[in-house]
């Protein structure tokens, strides 16, 4: 079972952990030094659908050569300040990558494995875009 731990530093700073031993730093908003708790679901929406779509390219035999997602958040005005929209962009380069290849495979991550989105669906909405980026 996935498990973390997180130790608290000094002012808001803490340190999580997984239970491989890698860790990450997070920060309330007053401190520099760490991504903010809310702002580490954005990542971890982020990197789960692109593991998704890189594994599901590369069955496809049309691996890419670039991945940059972008993730924005809006957040409720009142507290817990919960996401309700959640954009994201994908901008993906690699040889013979076709508009449908790359939407079946976004499509895919966000409806069928990647767990991070199958979480916060039904809380938030999660839309997204892709572009394909000509390799130079």
């Amino acid at each position: 079972m996935p498990t973390v731990k997180v130790d608290w530093l000094k002012n808001r700073t803490f340190v999580g952990t997984d239970n491989s031993g890698h860790s990450v730093v997070l920060s309330g908003d007053d401190e520099a030094v760490g991504v903010r708790p809310s702002q580490m679901l954005l990542v971890a929406l982020a990197a789960c659908t692109g593991y998704d779509v890189v594994a599901i390219m590369e069955k496809k035999r049309k691996p890419l050569s670039k991945l940059e997602i972008t993730v924005e958040g809006s957040q409720q005005e009142e507290y817990p300040y919960p996401y309700r929209n959640i954009h994201v962009t994908y901008r993906v380069s690699g040889k013979d990558i076709t508009e449908n290849a790359i939407a079946q495979a976004i499509q895919l991550s966000e409806e069928k494995y990647c767990s991070v989105a199958a979480t916060i669906r039904g809380v938030a909405e999660i839309t997204t875009e892709y572009e394909i980026v000509e390799e130079s």
